[in-house]
């Protein structure tokens, strides 16, 4: 019965990374700016034209995502060790 465990505690570990690692970049897109420098040559155009594209809703800004979803990665994270240090 060790092995479901363990199953269940991959899983909850990959999803835990994976909201650390998506928070992260949101929080980071959110310090520095939501549009990137000119890239000139290696585009066609001279300049980068910003889109309105946005990750979330305006009520909720994307540093604050970013930090919200990182906290839900580090929650997942210790609730995967609890449930593999109880089911060991």
């Amino acid at each position: 019965m060790d092995r479901p465990a363990s199953r269940h505690a991959t899983i909850l570990y990959s999803t835990s990374a994976t909201c650390a690692a998506i928070g992260a970049l949101l929080w980071v897109r959110g310090q520095t700016g939501a549009y990137p420098r000119s890239y000139g040559a290696f585009i066609a155009a001279d300049g980068y034209t910003p889109s309105a594209w946005r990750v979330w809703s305006a009520a909720v800004p994307q540093e604050r995502l970013g930090l919200y979803l990182v906290v839900a990665g580090v929650v997942l994270a210790v609730a995967a060790r609890l449930f593999s240090a109880r089911r060991g």
